[in-house]
C-alpha cells in the first residue's frame, strides 16, 4: 500500500479530503461525510510514516521535525492536493484536500450572479467567509479566474500553500507560496505593493498583521480578495475591527467603510438527493448606508439592511436557504440546521 494507491481511490470517488491517522483505516470525505476505506489495513505509526514521509523532500522533512506540522501542495499525475502533515499522540498523520483539476465558473458552481460584479471592480476589498471546508477557496479561485479570462491585469496571490493553478489567459499571475517563494506572510505582504499588482489574493486573513496589510493594499488603489473564518457578514466586520487595539478601532472602521466592496458568507449544504452539496450564500454589498453603519460601529443593523436590499443583490443566508427548500433542493431539516438565525428561518419556512 502506498499513498498514491489511496490518492487513486480518492480521485475515482471524487472526494474532498483524505485522512491518514494512526489507529484508523484510511479515511475519505465525500459530500461532507467521512467514510473508512476498510479494504486497507488499520494504520499504525509505522504504516503512517511509510505512507507519508516519501512525499517530502529533505527540507520539508526537516521542517516537519522542527515545527511538528507542515503545509504544502503536492501534485499527483494531473491532480493536486493541499497537504497538512502533523503529529498526533506522537504519530505522524496527514490531511489531504483534493483540488479540482479545473477552475469552475461562478455559474457552474451555482453561485449567485451578483458575485460576478466583484470581478469588474478596479479597487477595494472583497471577502469570502465561512467555516473550513465550505468552498471558500473554490469560490475565490472562480472569481480570480473570471478576472484572468476577461481582463489584462497583474494578479498576485499569496497562499499557504498554493491551491489552484490558474491557466494562461489575458492576465499575468504571480502565485507565491509561504515557505517556498517567500519566508512569511509579513514579508510577502510588505513587498506586494512593489510588485505592481492590480489584483491581490491573500489566502487567509488570520491576524493583525495580515488584516492590517490587506486594508492598506486595498486603500492604495488595488483590488484585494481574501478569506476569514466567520459565519456571517456582520460577524466578519466585527472580527476585523476586534483584531485591532481599542485606540485604533475607530480608524479601522473608517478604513473598512471606505474600502470594503462586499462580503460573501458561504456554506455547502447537502442536496436532498444526498449525492452532492450545493452552496448557500449571504451577500453584503457596501452601500452608503452600510458604510455609515460600519463607521458608527452599529453592525447589529447589518442583517436588516441585507434583508431589505435584495433589489441590489444583497442576500440573507436564511432567505437563500428558504429558496432552496421551496425549490426542492434541500430538506426542511437541513434548512433549519444550517441557518445561523433560527427565529428567522422558522418565520420564513414555517
Amino acid at each position: 500500500m502506498t499513498i498514491q494507491d489511496i490518492f487513486k481511490i480518492g480521485i475515482e470517488k471524487q472526494v474532498s479530503d483524505i485522512h491518514i491517522v494512526a489507529g484508523y483505516f484510511p479515511t475519505i470525505r465525500t459530500n461532507g461525510e467521512l467514510q473508512f476505506i476498510a479494504s486497507y489495513p488499520v494504520i499504525d505509526n509505522k504504516i503512517s510514516q511509510d505512507l507519508l514521509l516519501p512525499i517530502l523532500n529533505n527540507e520539508q522533512r526537516e521542517n516537519l521535525q522542527l515545527n511538528r506540522e507542515i503545509d504544502f501542495g503536492y501534485n499527483f499525475e494531473s491532480h493536486r492536493f493541499r497537504v497538512n502533515l502533523y503529529f498526533s499522540q506522537g504519530g505522524l498523520s496527514g490531511s489531504f484536500r483534493l483540488i479540482p483539476d479545473r477552475i469552475l465558473t461562478l455559474a457552474e458552481l451555482n453561485l449567485p450572479e451578483t458575485l460576478s460584479k466583484f470581478t469588474q471592480l478596479k479597487q477595494g476589498f472583497v471577502l469570502v467567509t465561512g467555516p473550513t471546508g465550505e468552498g471558500k477557496s473554490t469560490t475565490l479561485a472562480s472569481l480570480i479566474d473570471a478576472i484572468n479570462q476577461s481582463t489584462a491585469r497583474h494578479i498576485l496571490t499569496i497562499e499557504d500553500p498554493i491551491e489552484y493553478i490558474y491557466p494562461k489567459a489575458k492576465s499575468i499571475i504571480s502565485q507565491r507560496e509561504i515557505g517556498q517563494d517567500t519566508h512569511s506572510w509579513e514579508a510577502s505582504l510588505k513587498s506586494a505593493l512593489r510588485e505592481d499588482p492590480d489584483v491581490v489574493l491573500i489566502g487567509e486573513m488570520r491576524d493583525y498583521d495580515t488584516i492590517s496589510a490587506a486594508l492598506t493594499i486595498a486603500e492604495t488603489g488595488h483590488l484585494v480578495f481574501s478569506t476569514v473564518h466567520t459565519n456571517s457578514a456582520s460577524q466578519t466586520i466585527d472580527r476585523i475591527i476586534d483584531v485591532f487595539p481599542s485606540h485604533q478601532q475607530q480608524q479601522v472602521k473608517i478604513q473598512l467603510a471606505s474600502t470594503l466592496k462586499g462580503i460573501v458568507s458561504q456554506r455547502l449544504i447537502p442536496h436532498i438527493e444526498g449525492t452532492k452539496r450545493i452552496p448557500a450564500c449571504e451577500i453584503l454589498i457596501n452601500t452608503a448606508a452600510v458604510a455609515s453603519i460600519i463607521r458608527e460601529g452599529k453592525t447589529h443593523l447589518i442583517d436588516n439592511v441585507i434583508q431589505t436590499s435584495s433589489d441590489i443583490g444583497m442576500l440573507l443566508l436564511e432567505n437563500q436557504l428558504t429558496d432552496l427548500y421551496h425549490q426542492g433542493k434541500i430538506s426542511k431539516q437541513v434548512a433549519l440546521a444550517f441557518a445561523i438565525r433560527p427565529n428567522e428561518i422558522r418565520r420564513l419556512i414555517e
